[in-house]
């Protein structure tokens, strides 16, 4: 088998060759950020306090892709140690009846 490349197509072979070891490489800063849970609100916050409460970066937890804020290390806790009861059960929603 005789394969002759011509000048442009080795070229362009070797460059893509080149490039091929650094795809897939992102440096940390590039890297994508987790998303932030529900708008930062505490998912806690509506069981507890009936309301919605904004969280604090003092207190989050990495939990299914998201990051969850909590107004409280107490409210952090509880949901660490029951993600499921406290997390919204329609996405990244939840709801909140006033009656």
């Amino acid at each position: 088998m005789n394969i002759t490349l011509s000048r442009r197509n080795a070229l362009l072979l070797t460059a893509v060759a080149t490039a091929l070891p650094l795809v897939g490489v992102i440096s940390p800063a590039d890297a994508e950020e987790v998303q932030l849970a529900i708008k930062g609100y505490d998912p806690v916050a509506y069981f507890t306090d009936g309301k919605p409460v904004q969280g604090t970066a003092d207190f989050e937890f990495e939990w299914d892709d998201r990051r969850w804020r909590f107004a409280s290390a107490e409210h952090r806790d509880l949901f660490k140690a029951s993600p499921v009861r406290y997390a919204p059960q329609f996405g990244n929603y939840t709801t909140l009846h006033n009656h």
